[in-house]
């Protein structure tokens, strides 16, 4: 089974910056894409950012600019850079693996970490 575990999360002023890491239990070359989610209070998840197994990046709109998404194999872990923080980042956020089978898909997910941006 795999397990995803976040951290970096916390509490930051406004225009300051985080870290997020997700470190995965096994090889993260075997996933399909890796991602991160956030959602905040009476909010649903949204995706803030996904990278592919071959590297390829896309972002929330939100975030373009901001946010920097990376994996290290060797490490299997995978990062959100996050700078220029808004109070509106605020929200747990959430680490996924996909796998596209020909069947379909398996997806995991990390417990979430919480950032909170002080305005």
């Amino acid at each position: 089974q795999v397990q995803l575990v976040e951290s970096g999360g916390g509490l930051v002023q406004a225009g300051g910056s985080l870290r997020l890491s997700c470190a995965a239990s096994g090889s993260i070359s075997s996933f399909s894409t890796m991602g991160w989610y956030r959602q905040a209070p009476g909010k649903q998840r949204e995706l803030v950012a996904v990278i592919t197994s071959g590297g390829s990046t896309n972002y929330a709109d939100s975030v373009k600019g901001r946010f920097t998404i990376s994996r290290d194999n060797a490490k299997n872990t995978v990062y959100l850079q996050m700078n220029s923080l808004k109070p509106e980042d605020t929200a747990v956020y959430y680490c996924k693996a996909s796998t596209f089978r020909y069947t379909g898909v398996d997806n995991y997910w990390g417990q979430g970490t919480q950032v909170t941006v002080s305005s």
